[in-house]
């Protein structure tokens, strides 16, 4: 059962192997009515605490919001809130290559998101890898993600740049897509999107300024700007960052940090112009000159 102890700061909690802290006592009990849960990601910020857990043999992977986690500095009932929406995004968006839902439901105090277990490794985990040890350790699927062949990581970013092809297909921008999206089973050399919560469908605008959603080194120039569209160039800047961020020198974007050939670094160069107007008008724009450098 659920072992809580409370101190002046935070909550220690057990559910089944997994022991983690939150800022406050909040009930988890009916998780136990799920399943035995082996694991847990409790250091985001986004308001969120995910297990992963085993029903009769088979692993799930369980989003929750409406608790305290340590690093979350919202409101729990905004978390939930935000959570609920997203289920209709996973719906609206489902795709081979993207996690895939299969149930949510209310609690009394909160949202959960149940997806299928996908055995692979997040790019970002900044929680065990936070840099420099993201870049540097052996144990980081980052830097083993850069230790695979270019050829690899060019099919890996074949499903990257196709699954975001489906994204604006219908009529949807990626809001939020880092590093911390891609999961990657380096058994299966298999590659997965997860985190699509904050996608939104356009038209759409960047509504906070220069807190809105993602990580600096794949934010397009306006995504820092209050009002600025937030459109089907702001993702092909976000699919460049990518990949100079798998295959280059992340905001380094120098031909010397490059590993995939001046053709391919000239379609990444153009698609991070920081001046909209000379990007691919679309991701699909930019996928098929990126195919096309790549059988030149």
């Amino acid at each position: 059962m659920e072992n809580q102890n409370i101190n002046t700061e935070r909550v220690t909690i057990t559910l089944g192997d997994a022991t983690f802290q939150l800022q406050e006592q909040h009930d988890l009990n009916w998780i136990h009515e799920l399943g035995h849960v082996f694991c847990v990601f409790d250091e985001q910020d986004s308001g969120n605490i995910s297990f992963g857990f085993n029903i009769n043999g088979t692993r799930r992977f369980l989003k929750y919001a409406g608790a305290r986690p340590l690093e979350y500095k919202g409101m729990p009932e905004d978390a939930a809130k935000r959570l609920s929406a997203a289920v209709a995004v996973y719906q609206k968006l489902e795709h081979p290559h993207l996690i895939k839902l299969v149930d949510h439901f209310a609690t009394r105090d909160g949202y959960a998101a149940l997806f299928e277990w996908f055995d692979g490794e997040n790019l970002h985990p900044h929680w065990v890898f936070p840099p420099p040890s993201k870049y540097e350790h052996p144990d980081s699927p980052f830097f083993k993600y850069r230790q695979l062949s270019v050829g690899q990581r060019l099919s890996s970013l074949e499903v990257i740049f196709g699954f975001h092809v489906h994204v604006e297909s219908k009529g949807m921008v990626a809001v939020d897509f880092y590093d911390g999206s891609i999961l990657y089973d380096f058994h299966n050399h298999q590659t997965k999107i997860c985190d699509i919560d904050f996608y939104r469908q356009v038209p759409a605008i960047n509504d906070i300024g220069e807190q809105f959603w993602g990580a600096a080194r794949s934010k397009s120039p306006e995504e820092y700007t209050l009002g600025a569209p937030i459109d089907a160039r702001t993702n092909v800047f976000t699919m460049g960052a990518i990949a100079f961020g798998l295959l280059g020198g992340e905001m380094d974007r120098s031909y010397e940090k490059w590993e995939a050939g001046d053709r391919l670094h000239q379609v990444a160069l153009r698609a991070v112009s920081h001046e909209r107007s000379k990007r691919y008008n679309s991701i699909a724009e930019f996928k098929q000159a990126w195919d096309e450098a790549s059988q030149a």
